[in-house]
């Protein structure tokens, strides 16, 4: 009978997030998950099936991590700017996480009325935070919703790829004063 697994599988989860943190997805092979564990890739595939399974399960992990981050700004006052600052300070504090949670390819291109709650299993929630805080309807908030993904995107992914730097007022300036010109201008066109 072999030894038991010196490492837990949460450890070698750990293990493999803290890698791509580092040096992105790419980093995650047997041999470099082995010596970030001080062991060879031997305790690994007592656990795992394969090196897919464990990038599956740390792709899992850094899901988790952004989504406990969505769900602290869902509950706090102005919830939909909450979710766009922390989107982008995400991306500034986990710069390799956000570029292979949210600037990975696709296989094949979407509209942007499917990618979003495709990529972010947060949409419905999102969505709803708006309708709460401000009189629209559900069409109103995802249009809402759109334009102010694309802008905050933009943003965050300038940040994650360190071609801008922006503080925390700035992002919050920036949002919104975009966010309240386009409910001024989508208002003024369902008053037309």
């Amino acid at each position: 009978m072999p030894p038991p697994c010196k490492f837990t599988k949460e450890e070698i989860i750990q293990a493999s997030l803290n890698l791509v943190r580092e040096s992105g997805v790419g980093a995650i092979t047997a041999r470099t998950l082995g010596a970030r564990l001080g062991a060879s890739s031997k305790p690994i595939f007592s656990i795992f099936e394969n090196m897919e399974e464990v990038v599956t399960e740390t792709l899992k992990a850094a899901k988790n991590e952004y989504n406990q981050i969505i769900q602290i700004a869902l509950s706090q006052q102005h919830p939909f700017k909450n979710v766009g600052t922390q989107y982008i300070l995400f991306a500034k504090k986990e710069p390799k996480l956000f570029q292979w949670l949210f600037m990975t390819e696709q296989n094949k291109e979407k509209d942007l009325t499917g990618i979003l709650p495709l990529i972010d299993e947060n949409y419905e929630k999102i969505l709803a935070s708006i309708q709460e805080e401000y009189p629209v309807s559900k069409p109103t908030a995802e249009e809402l919703y759109r334009h102010l993904w694309i802008y905050t995107h933009g943003i965050a992914a300038l940040t994650a790829t360190k071609v801008c730097d922006f503080s925390r007022e700035e992002i919050s300036r920036m949002l919104t004063e975009i966010f309240v010109s386009l409910f001024k201008k989508i208002k003024k066109e369902k008053t037309e």
